[in-house]
């Protein structure tokens, strides 16, 4: 069985790409087989798991536009059960690429879910998508291709309103191209105790959404910050920084929540 995530949210520098490499880190860490799909053309995410620019010869748009495979593109990297398709800055140009292509929406779903050569062949448990910073046919691929979604906010004035606007294109992608999406949960990043106003966001965010909140809160942390700059996931660089044992806290939770949505599709 494998579950496809797309880590999303149409706001930038709200900690997608770093929930993303480090929850893939943590979920590999209890001997998951985790892919993460690099979907941003700006490559933080392949750049944030130590994947050099001139190594990245199958990409992500090489598989949106079939020119390669899952199997093909598919990189290891320093952690042990965690791979990445890279991306690169062809991405720009995919949708002028699959523009006229009936199933436009479809082709990372087609990819993933292929019986040859798809995540579960390749025995895949876990798929991680870094969306890119807006609302495009990018984000909208990765939407149809999952079976849940991720949403990083940060703890900052607007983060409800952008919510707000995500949620509504969730609704919308459920009820056109793919109904069995839901809303895995919802993770407040970037989170200063000391400032009254992330306190106040954390209970609004609480107050309006209720459970699909995640009760772990990712708090602003020099060393997880430090991490891209070296290649490694925070996990990697100092397992024992605050951030780092956030995001292990944080698999605990989406493991538990696998667990809780098994029972109740059972």
């Amino acid at each position: 069985m494998v579950r496809i995530i797309a880590v999303a949210n149409q706001k930038g520098g709200v900690g997608k790409t770093t929930t993303t490499i480090n929850l893939g880190t943590a979920l590999a860490a209890t001997g998951e087989r985790v892919l993460i799909v690099d979907l941003d053309p700006q490559g933080n995410a392949s750049t944030g798991v130590g994947i050099d620019r001139k190594a990245r010869i199958g990409s992500t748009y090489d598989v949106i536009v079939g020119e390669s495979s899952i199997a093909d593109s598919a990189v290891r990297t320093k952690v042990p059960g965690l791979s990445i398709i890279p991306s690169t800055l062809d991405l720009l140009g995919v949708e002028q690429a699959i523009a006229s292509s009936k199933d436009r929406a479809y082709r990372l779903r087609n990819a993933l879910r292929s019986d040859d050569g798809g995540a579960k062949a390749l025995g895949y448990t876990y798929v991680l998508i870094d969306c890119p910073p807006s609302l495009n046919l990018l984000t909208i691929n990765s939407l149809a291709a999952s079976d849940a979604i991720l949403v990083p906010l940060q703890c900052e004035f607007f983060a409800l309103e952008g919510l707000s606007q995500l949620l509504q294109t969730v609704d919308h992608v459920r009820g056109t191209l793919n109904p069995e999406l839901e809303v895995h949960g919802i993770v407040l990043t970037m989170y200063d105790r000391r400032n009254s106003l992330a306190n106040q966001v954390v209970a609004d965010v609480r107050e309006h959404m209720g459970a699909k909140v995640y009760d772990t809160i990712i708090p602003r942390n020099v060393r997880v910050s430090e991490a891209p700059s070296f290649g490694k996931p925070a996990l990697l660089y100092d397992v024992n920084c605050a951030g780092s044992r956030a995001y292990i806290e944080l698999a605990s939770e989406v493991i538990r929540r696998e667990k809780r949505f098994k029972r109740e599709a059972a």
